[in-house]
């Protein structure tokens, strides 16, 4: 295996132990459990999740919205798994990337990490612009005025908005790890207290005799097998993958951790913790939202599709009475949170396809002041600012598009990097017992297979001009355009990189490899070269 860093001093570089490349610069020990799991919880961003989810979903599956988050948790939990081994083998801040170059070869890996990064651009686009949607609705509710929270509906000024929310969080991210942990700490406390407020008031507005639309939950709205179609069912599977997606943000924090005392890395307990809390807080949601507000095409009713990208605006006021504002600012500060730390996750996997020679070394340049991977930060915030601008024009639903396309995208890496546990691990789970057998290889692949059927039922389905939102070109479903053009241009992204980064897409940087034969790290000290 090669040993170089493309641009490193011999006389400076510090050698990884995991590939024998000089490591990435990044701070180590900056980050304990509950650091990385208030990170994890201000990117999965539950309030703002929330309200963007629960309206895409209910339209698909119905009363059965409950269900399907707890479904949709089951392939997380599986491919948390899958993670979990992975990064105890191979903690990297490229995760999807690394993990998949090293099972399957440098050509699945590249898929791998374009689809994060991919996923996170879509993300950070829809983030903005429920931050938009929420910074009027709050100041309207502070005047008075219901005329103003119309202003987010004006293109021009959602957009010029949307950007200056992406420009102050690249500017918090650009300055840290420290800063942003201290940013989140105040934000996720915030809006985890408002959420469970909102939660509650929610079950208790569903027995509320006055509303007429309210019910009392039941135990079929827990039950999947009552969704009518698997169309219906993959579709709504993509919606609430999408409310746990983030959680792997977590991961790629490997190298800026602090040693953990357990076997388990501080990481990998950070991402185990939040996932459990997520599933208690979405199925709860769901139930809670799904019981108040029916399932009625009009007012508050979850069909209307005139609250289906933003659900919680509209419930605001009817649940939380005069304490609406509070809800409306919990999630403006959740979307503008988990801006900030959503970008944690592509620039580190930007930063490690550059260092690793994937993509053009002036990508991986670290800040020396802040030790932040600000190139790899700007030039994805950059994109998805584009992007953002670009779809508001094309649609007039893009928030409820692109969470949609973006349920595609994450089926897709999170598909992927989970087969590669069961690969990597193949022969090695099998010297160690069954139990690594069940966690390395029967459960991880299990769930790395049933997101790649969700991924390409829901990419045929999403052609349809119907599907998602409605809104389409030439017939043609948006949400498909979407999810087929960004995989598009990865892959002629790839081949062109191919022709300029010989080393990386031959395998000699990242050598395609099983747990037992993997011994670059040995083979660093052996050599007297481990850091």
């Amino acid at each position: 295996m090669s040993k170089y860093d493309l641009n490193a001093d011999p006389a400076t570089r510090t050698l990884d132990s995991v590939t024998g490349i000089s490591k990435k610069g990044l701070p180590s020990g900056t980050v304990g459990v509950l650091g990385a799991l208030v990170i994890g919880i201000s990117t999965c961003a539950p309030a703002y999740t929330l309200t963007a989810a629960v309206g895409p979903a209910a339209t698909q599956v119905g009363y059965q919205t409950p269900a399907i988050f707890l479904m949709g948790f089951i392939p997380m939990l599986l491919v948390a798994l899958g993670y979990r081994a992975l990064n105890s083998a191979m903690p990297d801040s490229g995760t999807s990337f690394t993990w998949a170059t090293r099972a399957f070869g440098p050509w699945i890996g590249w898929m791998a990490g374009w689809g994060l990064v991919a996923a996170t651009v879509l993300v950070l686009s829809n983030l903005a612009g429920i931050a938009v949607e929420f910074l009027f609705q709050s100041i309207s509710i502070l005047v008075g005025d219901p005329a103003i929270a119309e202003i987010a509906g004006n293109r021009f000024i959602n957009i010029a908005v949307c950007l200056g929310f992406m420009a102050l969080a690249t500017f918090i991210s650009y300055r840290g790890m420290t800063s942003t942990k201290i940013f989140q700490y105040i934000t996720v406390l915030f809006q985890m207290a408002v959420l469970v407020w909102f939660i509650i008031a929610m079950f208790v507005g569903a027995g509320d005799p006055a509303n007429t639309e309210g019910r009392t939950p039941e135990l079929s709205w827990f039950n999947p097998f009552e969704v009518d179609s698997f169309s219906a069912f993959a579709a709504g599977i993509a919606v609430s993958i999408f409310v746990y997606w983030g959680w792997d943000t977590v991961l790629t924090m490997g190298e800026e951790t602090k040693p953990s005392k357990g076997k388990l890395s501080t990481e990998s307990k950070a991402a185990m913790i939040l996932v459990g809390i997520l599933v208690v807080l979405y199925v709860g949601t769901a139930a809670a939202t799904v019981g108040y507000a029916g399932l009625g095409d009009t007012g508050t009713g979850l069909n209307n599709s005139a609250i289906a990208e933003n659900v919680f605006a509209a419930l605001a006021h009817p649940v939380m009475g005069p304490a609406a504002i509070l809800l409306s600012v919990a999630i403006l500060v959740s979307a503008m949170a988990s801006i900030n730390s959503t970008a944690i996750s592509p620039a580190r996997t930007l930063l490690a396809m550059s260092h690793y020679g994937a993509l053009p070394a002036s990508i991986k340049k670290i800040h020396p002041k802040y030790k932040s991977p600000y190139r790899a930060l700007l030039l994805s915030s950059i994109v998805a600012s584009i992007f953002y601008a670009v779809m508001r024009f094309i649609s007039e639903d893009v928030l409820w598009d692109t969470i949609t396309a973006l349920g595609m995208m994450v089926c897709f890496y999170y598909g992927i990097t989970a087969l590669a546990s069961p690969w990597y691990f193949r022969r090695a789970a099998v010297r160690e017992g069954i139990g690594s057998v069940i966690s390395k290889i029967v459960l991880p692949g299990i769930g790395g297979i049933l997101l790649l059927v969700v991924f390409v039922q829901t990419t045929l389905d999403s052609m349809d001009p119907e599907f998602g939102s409605g809104s389409n070109i030439a017939g043609v479903g948006l949400v498909g355009i979407i999810g087929v053009v960004v995989l598009g241009l990865g892959l002629v992204l790839m081949f062109v990189q191919a022709r300029v980064s010989k080393d990386f897409f031959s395998g000699r940087v990242l050598a395609r490899t099983e747990a037992t034969s993997d011994t670059s790290a040995l083979e660093l000290f052996d050599d007297g070269l481990g850091s």
